[in-house]
């Protein structure tokens, strides 16, 4: 009797055993198997200023993605009132920008003042209204608190060099919205600059 039940508590201590390896090997498989099937995925940014902006290039910056013009005006001289032209398709929704002549001067950042000639037209007239060549030329702080220009200055001149001439498409949600500051712009009008950069004055 002893000896069968000396057995039998063998055998249990074997089954136990058994199981229990069984358990932690399955237990093993399942967790290497989880962490092997996961991956991680890391995705890098470059960001340009936007004063690389030329031909149909997409530049980002530190405001987001801007696109080239689609169809920009003619780039002229440098120093002589330019010749906008607005194009007759669909006005764009996001901000678009190109150099149209590529200065060699300093490049303009947030906090410098700058200096420049300007000629705006709307697509709500499809002709130049207002024209800083006709008077003085215009000083601005870039990406003042409180703000000194509209948001799309603030964005689209930032990289834009002294020497150089940019045209800037601005849709109304960074202009002047739903709001018609003046003759020759409408309500939710999308803008047409095209600016000349005279001069810098860094505050660094």
């Amino acid at each position: 009797m002893q000896r069968q039940a000396k057995k039998r508590q063998n055998i249990r201590r074997a089954v136990i055993v058994g199981i229990v390896a069984i358990v932690v090997v399955a237990s093993a498989a399942y967790f290497f198997s989880g962490s092997s099937g996961t991956t991680t995925t890391t995705s890098t940014t470059t960001t340009t200023s936007a004063a690389s902006t030329s031909g149909n290039t997409t530049t980002t910056t530190a405001v987001g993605v801007i696109k080239p013009v689609a169809d920009p005006s003619p780039a002229g001289k440098f120093g002589t009132a330019p010749t906008v032209v607005v194009p007759t398709t669909p006005a764009p929704t996001s901000l678009e920008v190109s150099d149209l002549i590529k200065g060699s001067g300093p490049a303009a950042k947030a906090g410098d003042t700058l200096k420049v000639e300007y000629v705006l037209a709307t697509y709500s007239t499809h002709k130049v209204i207002q024209s800083s060549w006709t008077s003085s030329a215009f000083s601005f702080k870039l990406d003042a608190n409180p703000e000194q220009v509209i948001t799309g200055w603030d964005e689209g001149m930032v990289g834009m060099r002294v020497g150089g001439r940019r045209e800037l498409i601005i849709p109304p949600s960074l202009g002047y919205g739903d709001t018609s500051p003046g003759t020759g712009i409408a309500k939710n009008d999308t803008l047409v600059f095209v600016v000349d950069l005279l001069k810098i004055t860094s505050t660094s």
